[in-house]
């Protein structure tokens, strides 16, 4: 069993999308197996199916002049930013497959999520950077201490349809932190965002996008009880059942 890994750079999120709904498409067809999606994209907002406008706090005007655009979405969550410096990773994987945790024909949404909130704790954890989960509020957090409060690295949201997920995690490697006074972060005043770059222990793994996106592949591979497997391009996902790359 594997999960295939597409690297897709830097994409607008349109395009990301669109290239989503056809690697969707595939696996309900059981055409490929589960598939990651790892990239970045330039600055955009995106709204989820609980979102409130009101949650964003730039005008219309500073958006455009920043040539941010709006896009709602059918993921779980409020509102969210996506931009350089911020691993995006959209794992397409069908429910009902051979999962950790499944007790049933298929494995439940939530506990996908905590599936995903565990790989990228232990990512974290990595480049020297403890976090944790806080109850009700889906996504990973530094551990406060004394008075400081804990911060998001790592917000979630997913969208299952037919058994398969979409959508997914961001997780702020070297973002540049100031975009997110545009909005209320997944709808939490209460609480501010931090990165990897913010946060590592300079004596561990740099904080890069290269390295955040290969550790990351790495434990996520753990969590699922999967091999990761290289795809060099999207034409090699559809077309091509025999991948030879193996992540490390």
């Amino acid at each position: 069993m594997h999960i295939n890994l597409l690297s897709l750079g830097r994409i607008p999120f349109d395009e990301a999308l669109a290239i989503q709904q056809r690697v969707i498409a595939a696996r309900k067809a059981g055409a490929i197996a589960d598939t990651l999606l790892l990239l970045e994209h330039p600055p955009v907002l995106t709204l989820g199916r609980n979102a409130h406008r009101s949650n964003i706090l730039a005008s219309d005007e500073l958006l455009t002049s920043k040539g941010v655009v709006i896009h709602e979405i059918n993921r779980g969550g409020d509102v969210t930013y996506h931009g350089p410096g911020q691993l995006i990773g959209y794992p397409i994987i069908d429910l009902r497959g051979d999962l950790p945790g499944k007790r049933g024909p298929h494995l439940g949404p939530v506990d996908f999520v905590r599936l995903l909130e565990e790989a990228l704790i232990r990512t974290c954890g990595d480049f020297g950077v403890m976090t944790q989960r806080i109850c009700k509020l889906t996504g990973v957090w530094t551990i406060a201490g004394g008075s400081i409060r804990e911060k998001k690295i790592a917000a979630i949201g997913v969208h299952v349809s037919q058994g398969v997920t979409s959508h997914g995690f961001a997780l702020n490697v070297t973002t540049d932190l100031r975009d997110f006074e545009w909005i209320v972060p997944c709808g939490i005043s209460d609480r501010t965002v931090t990165s990897l770059e913010m946060e590592a222990d300079a004596a561990r793994l740099a904080p890069t996008m290269e390295n955040a996106l290969n550790v990351t592949a790495r434990n996520l591979g753990r969590v699922f009880e999967r091999q990761m497997l290289w795809v060099n391009s999207l034409d090699e996902l559809l077309g091509t059942p025999e991948i030879a790359q193996t992540v490390r």
